[in-house]
């Protein structure tokens, strides 16, 4: 099967049965959106949407938290991962915002790796999700899925799948493709035992052809 045909197999599937995917991360404004991400690095997104009620609601936007110390933002994070270090990138990130963006978050690459705890991935979680940008977030289901489905070859890095996911998804497709493989990963395609009795495309997935005789039950 060309390359092509499977990305056009997985596409359809995937707007039948997941028409509406979207982060499970529960946010109301880009500045929302941003500290839960950066929150949820190691950690689940259960896990962050029960810190951030409380948290945003002491710190609504990027300059109330810029004002205060890390110690009180890690006093609010205490149970996620990281907490330190991530309180930590809070109060730096909410700074940059506030002096170098005017308290917005900013909408290109290249702005939003300037502000501490921004990485690539992050980054391109803010511009598909917020800004509707054809941008491909790359996680540890990202990564994973596309490489069982066959959707990647031979990607090391997250960066590789990225690149290959772009070049091959719909430009328009692109913000809501993200989402599928997370939660097709985080529901389906696990890490340790993918559940391939339960998957919709198995008749196309690289994976489940090489290994189904020990999968399919």
């Amino acid at each position: 099967m060309k390359k092509a045909e499977l990305f056009g197999h997985v596409i359809s599937y995937f707007e039948k049965n997941r028409p509406d995917a979207q982060t499970e991360l529960v946010y109301k404004t880009p500045f929302e959106l941003l500290v839960a991400v950066i929150l949820s690095a190691q950690c689940t997104d259960k896990r962050v949407n029960i810190v951030t009620p409380p948290l945003f609601k002491r710190f609504p936007d990027a300059l109330s938290m810029a004002e205060t110390s890390i110690d009180e933002v890690r006093e609010y994070i205490k149970s996620i991962s990281y907490p330190n270090s991530k309180a930590g990138y809070l109060v730096k990130a909410s700074k940059i915002i506030t002096e170098k963006f005017h308290g917005s978050v900013p909408d290109t690459m290249e702005e939003l790796t300037t502000i501490p705890g921004v990485g690539r991935k992050t980054a391109n979680v803010i511009l598909s999700v917020v800004y509707n940008q054809a941008a491909m977030a790359v996680d540890t289901h990202v990564f994973r899925v596309a490489a069982r489905i066959g959707l990647t070859t031979n990607a090391k890095t997250p960066l590789q799948t990225e690149m290959q996911l772009v070049r091959n998804i719909p430009a328009e497709k692109l913000p809501l493709a993200h989402h599928w493989l997370i939660l097709h990963g985080r529901y389906v395609c696990l890490a340790r035992k993918p559940l391939c009795h339960k998957c919709g495309l198995t008749q196309w997935c690289k994976y489940y052809k090489q290994n189904q005789s020990f999968d399919a039950v």
